[in-house]
């Protein structure tokens, strides 16, 4: 029996993408990476005792600090606009799952991302509404051929409603847009985080203050969007 190494979160995706692996035949076996101080794995644990399958916690704190935390904050304090999550998931996520996945005697990895391989690449997903291939266009090559994404095909609705089905208490858990590592205000964090000089924190309020103009830019134009294909 071939075994799968999944990156579980607790989440009702890495929950159905472990179920749907198991019956197809393959031997599971979970992990979880401890990237930040107050992570919690009950979830994916009580997951992995519902299933019956090897559940492991690794303690990456250090790794993903010095990768993703102090690279995100140099960016900002260089003018730039970073986006740690896809940086996480190709220096972070994948790489710390295709590195044990030799240690636990798997064959594959596996995640619960919206995304499909196909003759060994990286395509985007039938859900088009949940495509997560941005986020993982930087997965080196050698990657791709053990690499499972198991919920390609399925929208994210019927992925809840499989882990319903099968008596997951995770069906309906809040899906995570949020910076994991951010856990107060943006503003503040970064207030806090940037050297405290009165330039620095001048800057850091013009570069959020033009985010949150952004963010309400495109709300408008996407309100436009849908005021004009009413009208026509």
């Amino acid at each position: 029996m071939k075994k799968v190494l999944v990156g579980m979160s607790g989440g009702v995706d890495s929950t159905v993408a472990c179920l749907l692996l198991q019956q197809q035949g393959y031997e599971v076996v979970g992990v979880s990476f401890r990237f930040v101080e107050d992570f919690d794995d009950s979830d994916a644990k009580a997951v992995a005792d519902k299933l019956n399958i090897e559940h492991h916690t690794i303690d990456y704190r250090s790794e993903f600090k010095s990768i993703i935390i102090d690279k995100f904050l140099d960016d900002y304090s260089n003018g730039l606009t970073p986006n740690p999550c896809v940086h996480c998931n190709i220096n972070c996520k994948f790489k710390f799952l295709f590195d044990n996945m030799t240690k636990f005697n798997c064959d594959y990895i596996a995640t619960g991302h919206y995304a499909k391989i196909e003759d060994n690449k990286l395509k985007k997903s039938i859900d088009k509404n949940k495509d997560q291939t941005y986020f993982l266009y930087g997965i080196p090559k050698e990657m791709i051929s053990k690499i499972k994404f198991p919920l390609d095909g399925i929208p994210k609705t019927k992925v809840r409603e499989i882990a319903k089905e099968n008596g997951f208490f995770n069906y309906n858990k809040k899906d995570s847009f949020d910076v994991c590592f951010i856990t107060e205000s943006f503003k503040e964090y970064m207030k806090k985080s940037i050297n405290s000089n009165p330039e620095d924190l001048i800057l850091v309020d013009l570069m959020i203050e033009c985010l949150l103009l952004v963010k309400i830019l495109i709300k408008i134009f996407y309100m436009y969007l849908l005021v004009m294909i009413v009208i026509i």
